[in-house]
């Protein structure tokens, strides 16, 4: 059955509407923008994409890790990417 709303892949690779996938993105840039947010993603980030491992770091602890750095990277490119669309 064919849809009324045109899907977007979204940058998490989910298919989603193209409306949906601006809002997600605006309420991520809205929260991590605000004071308490930032300070929560700074926070994430010191913990995830500014931590380093070690040689001696097992398979399941590097994936555990990447897990989190795709999380905190997925907020850091949807505030990018409405910035951009807000600019743009």
């Amino acid at each position: 059955m064919p849809q009324n709303k045109q899907t977007n892949l979204g940058i998490d690779g989910f298919p989603r509407p193209l409306e949906l996938e601006k809002q997600i993105n605006a309420n991520i840039h809205t929260l991590f923008t605000s004071p308490t947010g930032n300070a929560v993603l700074t926070y994430l980030k010191s913990i995830t994409t500014q931590s380093i491992h070690g040689s001696a770091v097992t398979n399941d602890v590097l994936r555990h890790v990447e897990g989190q750095r795709y999380i905190v990277g997925l907020i850091e490119n949807r505030m990018i990417k409405h910035e951009r669309n807000k600019n743009g």
